[in-house]
């Protein structure tokens, strides 16, 4: 119903005008209306409903965190049997303990009064059973006492020599390159927040403060700058090169209040067998930070659709590519705010964008070029089909609700979507970006803000450090160690190269 004012006016021509516009408005606000309504119910899905999309942040909902020992303990007492409601997962096999853990046998022979068999003789060793028990050693702490000796001629009045120590990476300071390697470990791969490390020490009688602490963590990213512009390097001579970005808050930015917002960037590429993985701070979040880090990059740049992302894609040499996976988000969240059990036009879009996964699934073990024949001779169609269902339902949308939002995303970036197909190495959707940057994203959730930028900048270090050790294969704790002891020794850029994350031997930290 539409409420029509008292005093119409007598003019024919005016009052069909009044009537239009009354028309108009509340269309309008039927839109309104709509999209208030879905924007509800995506939020009411996000807090309470089951989350099938969680490539940006995965993190386990604090409640399950603390009952995940009951979730999967079997009920015990009489009444067992009766709280079972469903039969309990077969437990599968039983994975096999490192085989490169150090090892203790423990050998379990009969006693001697039972070496006797009934018939009276004696009983000997046919076999052996083996089975193996993980034990921890739990964490020990000790002083290194270095001892110099000072020598003198007793004859003349030389002066005295003293023998020389080995250089340490911070000098005068009691850090050991383990205990630098455990800090940076705890904090950039654990998640610890530097007050918690100090606690732990604390249980051993240690009193470290946490400032000291902090001192060690940006004075060790500054001496790994040599690591780190060699790997830039084999960054920028990638043939694709994924981007995301995420907030980071920092406390103590000149002229800039406590609560603003910085950015942590990541890159990631290399060639497949020397991954890199690169985080950079900023407080800005304009198109000038990822020119920057990529300025001089030719090859396909992998990004979502965030405008800051556009001056660096135009530049001569830069091809820009366009993520499904982000793609495909819009429509579930359409389709997440249809009327239950009917099918609608967000199902046709994901059926068709399933297609194209599964293709990407079925040569995932192929080479290059028979991805690459695969995709022209599939993917295409898919797409294309895709294609001729965006432009005939296009012209019938309004980007006020789900469903428009979505289509108008996939027409916009449609260009950039398409060209995944050009070459079998060209990925589909920018999730390696977003695996990438998860470790950053859930450490945060523990140390929550940075204090200083220097502290920012130094966790943009250590983090790249870390992601990229672990992406070529490097248990972190001890890639770390051993490079922390051979850095202070590192003089010529094959020196440098040498401590480089695929250029080291799991374990060889000595």
């Amino acid at each position: 119903m539409i409420s029509m004012p008292k005093d119409l006016p007598d003019d024919p021509a005016l009052l069909k005008q009044l009537l239009e516009q009354m028309l108009i408005e509340r269309e309008s606000n039927k839109g309104r209306i709509v999209h208030l309504e879905e924007e509800n119910a995506l939020l009411r899905q996000r807090l309470f409903g089951r989350k099938s999309e969680q490539t940006t942040d995965p993190a386990t909902p604090q409640l399950a965190l603390f009952n995940e020992a009951e979730s999967i303990a079997e009920p015990v007492g009489e009444d067992a049997e009766e709280e079972v409601v469903a039969p309990a997962k077969r437990r599968g096999k039983r994975k096999p303990l490192p085989a490169d853990l150090p090892r203790i046998e423990v050998i379990h022979e009969l006693p001697e009064h039972e070496l006797t068999c009934a018939c009276g003789c004696h009983k000997h060793v046919i076999g052996e059973e083996v089975s193996e028990q993980l034990e921890i050693v739990p964490m020990q702490i000790r002083v290194i006492k270095h001892v110099r000796k000072v020598y003198g001629c007793r004859d003349c009045e030389t002066a005295p020599v003293t023998a020389d120590k080995p250089a340490q990476l911070i000098e005068r300071s009691m850090a050991s390159p383990s205990v630098l390697a455990m800090l940076l470990t705890t904090k950039y791969v654990d998640g610890l927040p530097l007050h918690r490390f100090e606690k732990v020490l604390s249980r051993h009688g240690i009193d470290i403060p946490r400032q000291t602490l902090a001192r060690w963590v940006i004075q060790c990213g500054e001496h790994f700058q040599p690591l780190l512009n060699l790997m830039r390097d084999s960054l920028l001579a990638s043939r694709v090169i994924h981007c995301d970005e995420t907030r980071v808050q920092v406390l103590k930015e000149p002229d800039r209040e406590p609560s603003s917002q910085s950015w942590m960037w990541v890159q990631t590429g290399g060639p497949p067998d020397k991954p890199v993985i690169l985080f950079d701070y900023s407080t800005s979040r304009s198109q000038e930070v990822p020119t920057r880090l990529l300025n001089g990059y030719c090859g396909y740049l992998m990004t979502d659709d965030y405008a800051g992302y556009n001056a660096l894609g135009a530049q001569d040499g830069v091809e820009r590519l366009g993520c499904w996976a982000h793609a495909r988000r819009k429509f579930v969240e359409a389709q997440k705010v249809q009327p239950k059990g009917k099918t609608g036009r967000a199902d046709i879009a994901l059926k068709l964008i399933s297609k194209l996964y599964g293709i990407e699934i079925a040569f995932k073990e192929s080479s290059d070029e028979g991805r690459k024949n695969g995709r022209q001779d599939l993917s295409l169609k898919v797409m294309s089909e895709l294609k001729a269902w965006m432009e005939k339902t296009l012209p019938y949308m309004t980007t006020q609700n789900a469903l428009g939002k979505a289509v108008t995303y996939l027409a916009n970036n449609w260009s950039k979507l398409e060209r995944y197909v050009e070459q079998g190495y060209l990925p589909i959707d920018n999730n390696t970006a977003e695996r990438a940057i998860r470790p950053f994203v859930i450490g945060r959730k523990n140390w929550l803000f940075s204090d200083t930028p220097k502290g920012a900048t130094a966790s943009a270090q250590l983090y790249s450090l870390v992601e990229t050790a672990k992406a070529n294969g490097q248990e972190p704790y001890a890639w770390l160690r051993h490079a922390l002891e051979r850095l202070p020794q590192a003089s010529s850029v094959e020196d440098y190269e040498a401590l480089l994350p695929w250029n080291c031997k799991p374990g060889s930290h000595g």
